[in-house]
C-alpha cells in the first residue's frame, strides 16, 4: 500500500495546483454562471472540477454546498471520489479525496446524494466486514448517513440490492425509491432495476425495468429526477445514436412504466464517446453530463511537435472525459 497512496497524492495536488492558495471562487457552483437556455454545453469549473484528469459522476448536495465526483487514473487502476466544500465565508475548498475513499486498494466511484441530504450512496468494489470480507470483489452500492457535516462509516446495502452480480450507479427519488444497473456475472450486459422503499427502511425486490429503458444489452448507469419526471439512460448500441454511447431520455408512460427512449441529441451526444454517466443539479436548473469533446488538434506546419502534444493533453475534456453542464431544458426538448 505504501508504494500506491502517492498515486492519491498526485490526484490531490493536481487539484490544488489548479487552485490558488488552495481555495476557488466564491458563489454557488463553484463561482461559475450556468449555462442560459439554448445554449451549448460548457465545461463545469474547468481546472477546478475539469482538468485533465478522467473525471466523471458529479453529485451536490441540497444547498449546494458540497460537490462529488469521480477520478480515475489508468485503465481504471485507480478510482476515487473528490470533495470540495463551500466555507462559511463562502469559498470554495480546493478538491480533496474524500477521506472514506482514500484506499488505493479498491475502487470507489458514482457518488449520489438522495434528495433530501440525508444519505450519501457510492460504488465500491471494497470488502465488507459485515460479511467477513477481507478482499475486494465485485462492484456493490454503499450508503452513509449525514451526520453533523460528516457522514456515518460506510455500509453495504446489502441484499435484496447487492448481489453476486456487480450493481453501481445508485440514484434515488424523494420517497426513497433505488435506481441502479445490475450486471449480468457472464454476460456483462448491464440492465436498468427499480426498488421501492419499504416503511421498515429496506428496499422491495428490485424490478427490472421495461424495453424503453432496457432497449439494448448494453444500458448503464441510469440517471432519475427525484419526481420521476424523467429518467437520463446511457444506452451503447441503438441505430439512432450519435457516436458509441449517447444520451437517451425516458418519460413515465402514466402508467407506472416509462417511455422512449429519445436521444438527447446533438447539444449533449456527440461522436467521441465516453457519454456515460449524468446527473441534475438540486435546484433541477442544470443537467451534468460526463464527456470528452475531440477538437481539431493545435499542430501548425511543423506537424506534431512536443510542445503541441502535451498542449492537447492537459485540454479538460479532449484526451480524458471531464463534466460538462448544459440548461436541462435540452431534456424536455427531446419529447
Amino acid at each position: 500500500m505504501r508504494t500506491q497512496l502517492p498515486l492519491l497524492v498526485v490526484i490531490a495536488l493536481s487539484f490544488n495546483a489548479c487552485a490558488p492558495h488552495g481555495l476557488v471562487p466564491r458563489g454557488d457552483y463553484l463561482g461559475q454562471t450556468p449555462p442560459a437556455p439554448g445554449a451549448d454545453a460548457a465545461l463545469f469549473a474547468p481546472g477546478i472540477v475539469s482538468t485533465a484528469l478522467y473525471t466523471r459522476d458529479l453529485a451536490m448536495t441540497p444547498d449546494g454546498g458540497e460537490i462529488y465526483f469521480g477520478v480515475v487514473l489508468g485503465n481504471f487502476d485507480y478510482s476515487t471520489i473528490m470533495v470540495t466544500r463551500r466555507g462559511d465565508d463562502g469559498r470554495w475548498s480546493a478538491p480533496e479525496v474524500a477521506p472514506w475513499a482514500a484506499n488505493p486498494d479498491w475502487k470507489d466511484l458514482e457518488p449520489h446524494v438522495s434528495p433530501d441530504g440525508t444519505r450519501l450512496f457510492f460504488m465500491s468494489d471494497r470488502p465488507d466486514p459485515a460479511a467477513g470480507e477481507t478482499e475486494p470483489g465485485d462492484a456493490d452500492i454503499w450508503v452513509m448517513e449525514r451526520a453533523g457535516r460528516g457522514w456515518t462509516e460506510p455500509r453495504n446495502l446489502g441484499a435484496p440490492i447487492c448481489s453476486d452480480s456487480a450493481e453501481y450507479f445508485p440514484s434515488t427519488t424523494r420517497d426513497g425509491t433505488l435506481y441502479f444497473t445490475r450486471e449480468d456475472a457472464e454476460t456483462r450486459s448491464g440492465g436498468i432495476y427499480r426498488s421501492r422503499r419499504l416503511p421498515d427502511g429496506g428496499y422491495a425486490e428490485p424490478e427490472r425495468l421495461g424495453e424503453a429503458v432496457n432497449s439494448t444489452p448494453n444500458v448503464f448507469n441510469a440517471f432519475v429526477d427525484p419526481d420521476e419526471r424523467f429518467l437520463v439512460v446511457p444506452t451503447f448500441g441503438r441505430d439512432d445514436s450519435l457516436g458509441r454511447t449517447d444520451y437517451y431520455v425516458c418519460f413515465p408512460d402514466g402508467e407506472g412504466g416509462w417511455e422512449g427512449p429519445h436521444n438527447l441529441g446533438p447539444r449533449v451526444n456527440s461522436p467521441g464517446g465516453l457519454e456515460y454517466s449524468a446527473s441534475l443539479s438540486p435546484d433541477g436548473r442544470v443537467l451534468f453530463f460526463m464527456a470528452t469533446r475531440p477538437r481539431s488538434a493545435p499542430f501548425g506546419d511543423e506537424g506534431m511537435t512536443a510542445r503541441s502534444l502535451h498542449q492537447l493533453q492537459a485540454e479538460p475534456g479532449v484526451s480524458n472525459p471531464a463534466i460538462w453542464w448544459i440548461d436541462a431544458g435540452v431534456i424536455d426538448a427531446a419529447r
